[in-house]
């Protein structure tokens, strides 16, 4: 049996500007795990994906406090059309949006929501995604139109790309404000001071180096936390559902719902959420090793992989 297998998703929508997902699943003693830092990622940044891996596959996670986790579903940059189907399809009572895909995008962004809100109705909860592109003034005037939009927002996450500027747009808008790029990609996530900044934590174990270490920064944030998925397969999903699983406290639906995205997955039964909630795992999944990657992918990511074990 093969200790490696690297492998090569195609999207169904692009994504976060990629059109198919890599990787390279790991095996060890209790199993597998899904190293895929994104390729613009340095080899420093991407240890911490790699410790995530190696904890999954080697060492296991702790017990979980709860069975099953609530969801919401993720609507990329689409048409209306498009994205009240997506909405309408999950079976989820909360979606997160994509917005601001481009400097023009708010009059679409809008119309994107405005079809999420008919898809969920008035008790449905809609949160949308910056990805910390908009400055100060962009982001009060475009949230305050995107509230209006989805007739009340659950929160608004990653607005801006400093703490001052996220500071500074929480004094200005009453939509809640989530931090994630703000902690993950922190020289030192236990040290960031968001608690001026935001109103949740947006956590990701995968970059962040591990169950176990994603909930020391959930604990070091003090604030109410959303665990989020960095798109990995079914089988790295299972690191950040058993997050999810171990958090003392979870206030909100997770953004975990993500292997819709994918057109396929590296196992042969995905989690794919049921009435709004998927399960917590006790063990990673097993992999099928479909989607191989082209021998030149293939041979980059093992390179990669190589480099960043040192």
């Amino acid at each position: 049996m093969t200790d490696t297998w690297v492998y090569s998703i195609p999207m169904r929508t692009r994504f976060r500007g990629i059109t198919v997902r890599e990787g390279v699943l790991v095996r060890g003693p209790v199993g597998w795990g899904d190293f895929c830092p994104f390729t613009e990622y340095s080899d420093a940044e991407s240890a911490a994906w790699l410790a995530t891996a190696v904890e999954q596959s080697s060492v296991g996670w702790p017990a979980p406090v709860r069975d099953r986790i609530p969801v919401n579903c993720t609507v990329p940059a689409v048409d209306p059309v498009r994205a009240h189907a997506i909405a309408a399809g999950s079976g989820c009572s909360t979606a997160k949006i994509k917005v601001a895909d481009h400097p023009s995008a708010l009059a679409e962004d809008v119309a994107r929501v405005e079809a999420v809100r008919d898809a969920l109705g008035p008790s449905g909860r809609i949160r949308v995604d910056a990805n910390a592109v908009w400055d100060v003034e962009t982001a009060v005037s475009s949230i305050r139109a995107l509230d209006k939009a989805a007739g009340g927002l659950e929160y608004v996450e990653q607005p801006c790309r400093s703490l001052d500027e996220l500071a500074a747009v929480r004094r200005q808008v009453d939509v809640p404000i989530a931090a994630d790029e703000s902690i993950r990609r922190a020289s030192d996530p236990m040290q960031v001071a968001v608690a001026g900044a935001a109103d949740i934590a947006v956590i990701k174990c995968t970059p962040l180096g591990g169950v176990r270490r994603a909930l020391e920064v959930a604990s070091a944030c003090g604030l109410p936390c959303v665990v989020s998925s960095a798109l990995e397969t079914s089988v790295g999903l299972a690191a950040q559902l058993a997050l999810a699983g171990a958090l003392p406290s979870l206030d909100y639906a997770c953004g975990l719902g993500t292997t819709s995205l994918l057109a396929g997955d590296v196992v042969a039964s995905p989690f794919v959420p049921v009435d709004g909630y998927l399960p917590v795992p006790r063990t990673p999944p097993a992999p099928v090793f479909a989607f191989a990657a082209p021998p030149d992918r293939a041979a980059w990511w093992n390179a990669r992989l190589t480099r960043v074990r040192g």
